[in-house]
């Protein structure tokens, strides 16, 4: 028996990762390298999804890293990640939101982890690793604030 038929018919498969965008300033060099390297950090997810078909999907990951020094922008990596996605056979529509909210994401975040990466050593700053995430409670809480902004709006 096929994976797929164990399965009930449902399937993921990944088609395609890709890198959409990437930019990478780095506004106060070269001063900036001069300074002790103590920095702020802060790194911004967000999620998007385009139906190119029935089961076809794209699903991008977009990750921002800003470090600072002080007030200082030492750089700023922004990196979309996407990646198209062929998913079958999921007839609840929760469950298919699930997948591409969550699993997708969370498939693509090793590659977008490295892109982040290699653009900070290439702009000539100390090596910086994305920590893990979980993608399922960051849907689950997106969920929730959906549900919260539905109940004010009654």
């Amino acid at each position: 028996m096929t994976d797929e038929a164990q399965a009930g018919g449902k399937q993921v498969a990944i088609q395609k990762i890709y890198v959409k965008d990437a930019s990478l300033e780095v506004p106060n060099a070269p001063a900036i390298f001069t300074q002790e390297w103590k920095p702020q950090m802060d790194v911004q997810l967000n999620t998007g999804v385009q139906d190119l078909s029935d089961e076809a999907h794209e699903v991008v990951l977009t990750v921002t890293v800003t470090a600072k020094l002080d007030d200082q922008t030492a750089y700023l990596a922004e990196v979309k990640q996407a990646g198209v996605f062929l998913v079958r056979g999921f007839e609840d529509e929760a469950e298919r939101r699930a997948i591409l909210g969550a699993y997708c994401p969370n498939t693509m975040f090793p590659f977008v982890r490295e892109t982040v990466a290699d653009l900070v050593v290439r702009a000539g700053f100390p090596h910086f690793l994305l920590q893990p995430v979980n993608f399922d409670a960051l849907y689950q809480q997106h969920l929730q604030q959906q549900q919260n902004k539905a109940e004010t709006k009654h």
